[in-house]
């Protein structure tokens, strides 16, 4: 049993860029979000939320060069001023000398306006379908930090690794010394769930109830070693891409028990919880009332709904995702439960994003059951002509459960690797399916290798399709040593990473610590990972795929340099009976390079066991 760990440690939260001065008998304000701003923005304005008791009856004012203030603003609460400055490109980095005048007290503030970094295009940011991700849990993947297992003050101040519930103590300074092994698996972006504060009284670990905004939880490291985080993937070529959360907040957060104005929270008369029916945006049958309860309901009990019509609210969440991107050098963002905030509050977000940097990909989940609904929420589509979400990715979910289908039923008509092979066909409904996140299991679902029911054939070929079918292929943590579990209860499938703690039996990132399948697992994701770094024409190319037959299914991915063919045996043993049949992509040629081999080979003569497959390039 690993016994509670407990450590005293003061929590001491620097607000980072905002400084504030004690000047003669005034007041400094409370807090200032966000806590610094940039100069060179390609939307000049940002809008500040001044939280201090009774700032609401203050006049704002400053004499800066460059910077204007626009308007100010008070909301129902006394206890909040929202100021709005106009950011001239001529203004000079340095903190603009704030004074809050009211008639029985006066507060300043010192607000720092910085210079941009300008060494990063934003149109460098984003990851494309040459990327490989990998999605941690921070909690459960490496402690590198002893001493922030637990922090006073904090709702949930205890770890205990046999709970799956409770916090297990991982964190961001594990993940950096886990660098190596990432960038030697092939990983070329790091996904994090959440990393914001979850400071709540019960399963904080997971991340996605955030009670602070604009502060890294302090039980997995500090701002600064974010920022550490960012810098040190990017001086590896590598990304980084940050988990946000715009439909709820947890009921911890620091504004919720004084909000700024109650129309932040989609309230009921009692607890009502969303009925997570996203068919409902595009019913045409749909009940108003039905549709009302998806978008405004609760997600849970102690996540609170967001209300993002409001302007100030909208304004505070876009501007704290643009923040992170400045400050700690994000890469892109995975947006969760895409579907279920207000939709123009979506298609603003996606917009500001893209106006500062163009070349994001940012990737929704949108969790559902089939490609018009998943395809729906996936910019202009023949299904959504008069709205353009401009979001440009989604987590495929549909490919996920095709593969998966693929892997575990038998062969027919419609089923088995024929729905892929259907599912692929729906890809017309896709402006850009190139930019879709392919995935085989992620923290909600369960373990592919479980899935598959431990075979190691059947792992073989997800990899495959995984690495060779068009989109951006994510990994979930521990998948390339076939962790096994499956998600009822979710937190089966969000064990710890052996060898990510002192103390642990096996050290599973190394070889050493690994069994002999662990071990062919983790060198066959490797290979493929790192093959695919080198063939434009499985990341970039484009697809052809033939019908399958009796099992087999052979699909091609090709560009101007080269042609890849996949061929997948789900059945018995066979052939590829009539080469012929290819001829339309392949023009004659018969003789391939066995991509996995390294070796020529004859199509043919071609023959594959049961849950077989090759990788032949021409």
């Amino acid at each position: 049993m690993h016994s509670f760990i407990l450590h005293k440690r003061f929590s001491i939260f620097s607000c980072l860029c905002l400084f504030v001065l004690q000047l003669g008998g005034q007041q400094t304000v409370k807090r200032i979000d966000p806590l610094c701003w940039w100069i060179g923005m390609n939307q000049p304005e940002v809008e500040l939320m001044v939280h201090q008791p009774g700032i609401a009856a203050c006049e704002a004012s400053f004499n800066y060069p460059g910077v204007r203030l626009v308007k100010q603003e008070k909301l129902s609460s006394a206890d909040y001023l929202f100021i709005t400055l106009k950011i001239d490109s001529t203004a000079k980095p340095g903190k603009i000398p704030i004074l809050f005048k009211g008639n029985k007290k006066t507060f300043s503030a010192n607000y720092e306006l910085k210079a941009r970094d300008t060494s990063v295009r934003p149109s460098s940011r984003g990851v494309r379908s040459s990327d490989f991700i990998y999605l941690i849990m921070p909690d459960r993947f490496a402690n590198g930090d002893y001493s922030n297992d637990v922090v006073v003050g904090t709702r949930e101040a205890a770890i205990n690794r046999d709970s799956m519930y409770w916090r297990h103590g991982g964190d961001i300074q594990g993940i950096l010394e886990k660098l190596d092994y990432l960038q030697d698996l092939g990983v070329t972006a790091l996904w994090l769930n959440p990393v914001q504060e979850n400071d709540q009284p019960k399963t904080s670990y997971h991340g996605y109830a955030i009670t602070d905004h604009y502060r890294i939880d302090p039980r997995l490291g500090t701002n600064e070693l974010y920022q550490k985080l960012g810098d040190e993937l990017h001086k590896r070529q590598m990304k980084l891409v940050m988990d946000i959360v715009p439909n709820h907040i947890g009921n911890g957060h620091w504004w919720y028990k004084n909000l700024p104005d109650s129309s932040w929270v989609n309230w009921w008369p009692a607890f009502t919880r969303t009925n997570y029916r996203a068919p409902l945006m595009l019913d045409p049958y749909a009940s108003q009332r039905e549709k009302n309860l998806f978008s405004k309901g609760w997600f849970d009990t102690h996540m609170p709904d967001l209300n993002q019509s409001e302007s100030h609210l909208a304004r505070y969440l876009t501007q704290s995702y643009i923040w992170w991107v400045e400050y700690a050098g994000v890469d892109d963002f995975r947006i969760d439960t895409y579907s279920y905030p207000d939709q123009t509050y979506m298609r603003d977000l996606s917009a500001a994003l893209l106006r500062e940097y163009p070349g994001m990909n940012m990737f929704g989940e949108i969790w559902e059951h089939s490609v018009p609904i998943q395809s729906f929420f996936a910019g202009k589509t023949a299904a959504r002509k008069d709205f353009d979400t401009r979001l440009p990715s989604v987590i495929d979910f549909q490919v996920y459960k095709a593969i998966n289908e693929a892997l575990t039923k038998p062969f027919s008509w419609t089923d088995g690797i024929a729905k892929l092979y259907y599912t692929l066909a729906e890809d017309y409904m896709y402006n850009q399916p190139l930019r879709n996140v392919n995935f085989l299991d992620n923290h909600d679902l369960s373990r592919f290798f479980s899935v598959v029911g431990e075979d190691e054939r059947k792992f073989r070929l997800g990899i495959t399709l995984l690495m060779t079918l068009r989109g951006i292929p994510s990994m979930y943590y521990g998948t390339e040593i076939v962790m096994k579990g499956f998600s009822n209860p979710d937190g089966l499938v969000r064990s710890d990473f052996e060898g990510g703690w002192k103390g642990d039996n096996q050290d599973r990132f190394t070889d050493l610590g690994r069994n002999d399948a662990e071990n062919r697992a983790h060198h066959f994701v490797r290979q493929m990972a790192n093959w695919r770094k080198q063939s434009t024409a499985v990341q970039n190319g484009k697809t052809m795929q033939f019908i399958p037959e009796n099992g087999l299914y052979v699909f091609f991915r090709y560009d101007s340099k080269s042609r890849i063919m996949v061929v997948i045996n789900t059945e018995k043993k066979c052939s590829l009976k009539n080469p012929d049949v290819y001829d339309e992509i392949l023009r004659g040629e018969r003789i391939g390079t066995d991509v996995l081999k390294k070796e020529k080979l004859d199509i043919g003569k071609l023959e594959l066991e049961p849950w077989d497959f090759r990788i032949i390039e021409f």
